[in-house]
């Protein structure tokens, strides 16, 4: 097998062994003795509820709501599935929150709270809390996406404005029982930041949320300027808090992580006689600065047998504007390949909900001759680089990976092929 195929077969790999059909069933609790409301968001959250649906028993009641990103939706028949935007939210997304809050919150002693959680969920389900606008929440997310912060940090903001986050939806149910099935595409996996924790207790307070769009610089719209000072000052409620009431009969799982997909990636390479090393799923930072380190690692590896390095996490993108297109793993892979330049090396980095930022490729492919078909063609690295024009690098050579959507998520695959004859 050649390396890019194999490097293909690895992420395929690594993809499956998050897919909700094959990981959520476990997880099911018994219905209860009332009826079951299932609501939820994310990327992969109608699959979710597909797999829920195929292994519900008929004659126990079912149905609710889950929201997905547009073109990942799936047929379903007792859960509906609405598409709404992401990254940035939309009047959908807001919609859809706002029923699940008024769903959740009939729900009685008797009955079941199933909430459906994946990565993107914080887009997909916002509704902004009293007196800030769809337009303002838009538009910090984006602020915060463009510089360069981390989805820890990002969440932060995310959950203290909106109605469905930081374990309000629990509070909304509080009278029912409770499970989240989570898929995790958050370094650490910590559900207090997966998708804004919808149903986990919130530990970080507004006066933290203030501190991280200060730390970055972002200007606050009026709005959310004022809403945050109340809040801080004791004039609003804050998120509900570790020991509230509200979380005493809710169980957030955690049923898919990147540590799972990354050992069924190892799993194909020794298959192929490669030694596979896990080195992190928890690697975070600038992408470009993620990819000089690797390459150093690789240039201080001695193996002389082939080794794949695989590593796992979620790197970040500081956008300058202008700025061409691609996502964090093409402009990682970019960077790696001028910072490998006479290294026989292939490597691949892709999203594994099948979109690298907001294009339509999962993610690329290295192979050691990437500058030499580049220089051929006329392209100079440095300067798809230091436009962020990853995507339209990798596109002339033809080595963008496009899957299509995934419909899971559990953060980025990236492996560092060496040692091949």
């Amino acid at each position: 097998m050649n390396p890019p195929t194999l490097l293909r077969e690895s992420f395929s790999a690594a993809v499956a062994a998050a897919d909700p059909a094959r990981v959520l069933p476990p997880h099911l609790p018994a219905p209860p003795r009332g009826r079951t409301l299932v609501v939820g968001g994310g990327k992969a959250a109608a699959s979710m509820a597909a797999a829920v649906e195929a292994h519900w028993p008929a004659d126990a009641p079912l149905s609710g709501l889950v929201v997905t990103r547009y073109q990942h939706s799936l047929p379903t028949h007792r859960i509906e599935v609405i598409e709404a935007s992401h990254p940035l939210p939309d009047g959908r997304g807001e919609a859809a929150a706002l029923r699940m809050l008024a769903m959740a919150a009939q729900l009685k002693e008797d009955d079941l709270l199933l909430a459906l959680i994946s990565g993107g969920g914080s887009s997909l389900l916002a509704a902004p809390v009293e007196d800030i606008t769809l337009k303002e929440l838009r538009q910090v997310t984006k602020a915060l996406l463009h510089a360069g912060a981390t989805i820890q940090d990002i969440n932060t903001v995310r959950k203290h404005l909106m109605q469905l986050s930081g374990g309000r939806l629990a509070q909304a149910a509080q009278h029912a029982q409770g499970r989240t099935l989570i898929i995790s595409d958050v370094v650490g996996d910590d559900p207090t930041h997966i998708a804004s924790g919808p149903c986990a207790p919130d530990p970080t307070t507004c006066a933290d949320a203030l501190d991280r769009l200060k730390h970055f610089g972002i200007p606050l719209p009026a709005g959310i300027q004022h809403y945050l000072d109340a809040c801080i000052n004791g004039h609003r409620s804050d998120t509900p808090k570790p020991g509230d009431t509200c979380f005493a009969r809710m169980e957030n799982r955690i049923i898919a992580t990147a540590h799972n997909s990354l050992s069924a990636a190892c799993q194909v390479f020794e298959q192929h006689g490669i030694r596979a090393l896990l080195l992190s799923e928890r690697i975070s930072g600038d992408a470009q600065a993620i990819a000089q380190q690797h390459a150093a690692l690789v240039r201080a590896c001695t193996s002389s047998q082939p080794l794949a390095l695989i590593t796992g996490g979620e790197t970040t993108v500081a956008l300058s504007s202008p700025h061409g297109r691609g996502g964090r793993n093409t402009e990682y892979l970019l960077a790696l390949s001028m910072a490998m330049q006479g290294v026989p090396a292939w490597a691949i980095a892709c999203d594994t909900d099948g979109i690298d930022g907001s294009e339509d490729n999962a993610g690329a492919i290295m192979t050691p001759d990437t500058l030499i078909r580049a220089q051929a063609q006329g392209l100079r690295a440095s300067d798809y680089l230091d436009r962020h024009d990853s995507y339209g690098f990798f596109s002339h050579l033809g080595d963008l990976v496009q899957t299509g959507p995934t419909r899971t998520n559990v953060n980025d695959y990236r492996a560092v092929l060496i040692g091949l004859n």
